[in-house]
């Protein structure tokens, strides 16, 4: 079955450093294009980043020049650098593939940044 899972979220103060990582078992990783999503307390998931399996990118508006998206096809992982975090990048984020139109997510890893 298909199972994403996150690591490497944590506390760190404003304008530090963060990289998550997603494992991936269970797929043809190199043909899945990935995302990563965030949910802060209160509001709706939202679409941080994605890569499609030919390494395009997009990101979010608040993140842009901020964050970069990555994968390792030799490794099942994507990754998500995160840098200049601010209190606003407070949440707990979420890796996704897509399978047959049906969605997979990971459980989870909680980003705290502090001021």
């Amino acid at each position: 079955q298909v199972q994403l899972v996150e690591s490497g979220g944590g506390l760190v103060q404003a304008g530090g450093s963060l990289r998550l990582s997603c494992a991936a078992s269970g797929i043809i990783f190199s043909i899945n294009n990935m995302g990563w999503y965030r949910q802060a307390p209160g509001k709706q998931r939202e679409l941080v980043a994605s890569i499609s399996f030919d390494t395009t990118t997009s990101y979010a508006d608040s993140v842009k020049g901020r964050f970069t998206i990555s994968r390792d096809n030799a490794k099942n992982t994507v990754y998500l650098q995160m840098t200049s975090l601010n209190p606003e990048d407070t949440a707990v984020y979420y890796c996704n593939t897509r399978v047959r139109m049906y969605d997979y997510w990971g459980r989870g890893t909680q980003v705290t940044v502090s001021s």
